[in-house]
């Protein structure tokens, strides 16, 4: 039941409205006896004394149009007080959702990387969507029916109890059995739902994997094959749902059967006390009118159980979300750094930790202001990793690592990453115009600035896309190229001015005249800028200030171009095979003329 105090909880300013929604069900389903009871009253005070001989008086037609129009009266009263009860749930419900759905988009942003790792996007997308919507269901249209339902058949017992107890009982005899068979369905239909839940997430798991990878599905060719794993999690939730609704479809004769049979016990059991004398026949039209009042609620306890167990499946997976807390938090007692970062960079036998392994080892690293430090190193060799640190994308296990004296870990996190920009070789671009990403970092960037950045990284396909900057490019950069995209990319992280520019393997898919004109521009950037370039070239690390060589989670060599180039290791290897490569290409060249 901790979802439904949770729900609770969260109607905060909400509360007083659905209460006054709550009372007003209890005021309907109250007055749902009415005309029956008014009915009931005419055929004993009205009519039957008139079949009994009695004289047709202006008293007896009084009494009979204020009867009628009492029941008028009634009916226009319970209209108006459904409307407003309805308007106030859908109100509140719609309310609350949005106010769920803000506070949940808001926690993931603030997560950090292990989150997003262990947490597909579609399983998201469903906890955002799906499991919300049910939320809202439940809270304006459930819980209202079955508060109804309780009311309307406490409501009734208690009327039938003051005409006939004996003949109350009689019917409530049937209702042990309803209630029976309704706690033993909604024991066996929970875990279903839940099941029923986690394939419907597995399904848009395998949606959005297959929509957001559609190039690699294209390039291999394997259309047929992604079709048949869909129709796999699309089979396995239709059988889940099928189980669930078929379950349902079982109990739901049995159900139905003993609430109709309430029908057949008042014609039994009344026509014989009818016939006996000891009820008269207003006693009886009520009790045959108001038949439906036990039957349908009991029938319905069913089916609103059936969505009590969906909404406690999702609210379930939506209340995990809701209170999951990242590990990379802002410090209790921050830091604030006085003007702008100088970016001087301080590793002390640092070593990271990541699912159970040692990704970083004894590294200690010392980068000043305004350096530019190239990082190389075969794949797989923790360079991605130690510069993820500098922007606390993970948390060193042990170790110091400062920026300009302060522990990283001292800094508030947004001040900390406003001061550094980051563009990686997985470039991920918004469904925006070039000028929304470049300026994604400073929305208030002048369309003179974006231009400026832009020219620093060379974006000079802008002139060829067909409305220059306000070109809107498809989701993830949908149509550019792999290096235009990193050349938006770079502009991007150039355009915030930050202090610490992280560049991972940035101009990889760039042609060289392009890289030299990049790295010419970066070396005459306006402001003052530390710089860590992740790159497996020699033309842009010979460039570096210092060039750091990584091998399994450690630092193996530190020096500049020229001094690794006379030392035996990974650096001279890579230079003399690049290099090698290039005199190949540049004699083919001269020999073709």
């Amino acid at each position: 039941m901790f979802q439904l105090k949770w729900v609770w909880q969260n109607m905060e300013g909400l509360k007083g409205r659905y209460i006054f929604a709550l009372c007003c069900t209890i005021v309907l389903s109250a007055c749902d006896l009415m005309n029956s009871i008014i009915t009931s009253f005419i055929m004993d005070t009205v009519f039957s004394p008139i079949e009994q001989g009695a004289a047709i008086n202006e008293a007896l037609i009084r009494q009979l149009v204020f009867l009628v129009v009492t029941l008028v009266l009634f009916t226009l009263f319970r209209t108006s007080t459904n409307y407003v009860a309805i308007m106030t749930y859908e109100h509140c419900s719609q309310q609350l959702i949005y106010k769920l759905r803000k506070k949940l988009y808001a926690n993931m942003q603030n997560q950090d990387q292990s989150f997003f790792s262990k947490n597909r996007t579609g399983d998201l997308m469903t906890r955002l969507t799906g499991d919300l919507d049910l939320i809202r269901y439940a809270v304006a249209f459930v819980f209202r029916m079955l508060l109804s339902s309780t009311i309307l058949f406490l409501t009734t017992i208690i009327v039938f109890m003051t005409r006939d107890w004996i003949f109350t009982l009689c019917l409530l005899a049937i209702t042990p059995l309803i209630f029976l068979v309704t706690i033993r369905y909604s024991k066996r239909v929970g875990p279903l739902y839940v099941d029923l839940r986690e394939r419907l997430s597995q399904l848009n798991i395998r949606a959005q994997e297959n929509i957001s990878g559609n190039r690699v599905v294209k390039a291999f060719a394997r259309e047929d094959y992604e079709k048949e794993r869909f129709d796999e999690r699309n089979k396995d939730f239709r059988e889940a749902n099928l189980k669930a609704s078929l379950l349902w479809l079982r109990f739901w004769p049995l159900l139905s059967g003993l609430s109709q049979s309430l029908s057949v016990a008042v014609l039994l059991v009344g026509g014989c006390f009818l016939i006996m004398g000891r009820i008269s026949i207003g006693t009886f039209t009520l009790f045959n009118s108001l038949t439906w009042t036990l039957a349908n609620p009991m029938q319905n306890l069913g089916m609103f159980l059936n969505d009590l167990q969906r909404f406690f499946a999702s609210s379930s997976k939506v209340i995990e979300l809701y209170y999951n807390q990242p590990r990379i938090v802002d410090p209790a007692l921050p830091k604030h750094h006085a003007g702008r970062v100088e970016g001087s960079i301080v590793f002390r036998d640092v070593n990271l930790r990541l699912n159970q392994a040692d990704v970083l080892q004894d590294i200690s690293l010392e980068i000043h202001p305004g350096e530019t430090v190239a990082i190389m190193g075969s794949t797989g060799s923790g360079k991605t990793s130690l510069i993820n640190l500098i922007p606390r994308f993970h948390d060193i296990t042990s170790g110091e690592l400062t920026i300009d004296g302060i522990p990283v870990n001292k800094y508030p996190l947004h001040d900390l990453r406003s001061a550094i920009g980051i563009a990686t070789q997985d470039v991920f671009l918004f469904s925006d115009t070039v000028d929304g990403n470049i300026a994604y970092g400073d929305s208030s960037l002048s369309e003179e600035d974006v231009a400026k950045y832009a020219r620093i990284a060379d974006v000079d396909f802008i002139q060829n896309l067909p409305d220059g900057f306000d070109t809107i490019i498809g989701e993830r950069g949908t149509g550019l190229s792999g290096g235009q995209k990193q050349r938006i990319a770079l502009a991007r992280a150039l355009a915030v001015r930050p202090s610490i520019l992280i560049l991972d393997d940035t101009t990889s898919a760039v042609d060289l005249e392009t890289e030299k004109y990049i790295q010419n521009e970066l070396d005459h950037l306006d402001f003052p800028c530390t710089k860590i370039i992740v790159a497996q070239r020699i033309s842009t690390t010979k460039r570096a200030d210092k060039v750091v060589i990584m091998d399994q989670g450690r630092i193996i060599q530190t020096g500049t171009h020229k001094e690794l180039c006379q030392q035996e290791g990974y650096y001279r290897d890579v230079y003399l095979l690049q290099n090698g490569l290039e005199e190949e290409a540049r004699k083919e060249v001269a020999q073709n003329g």
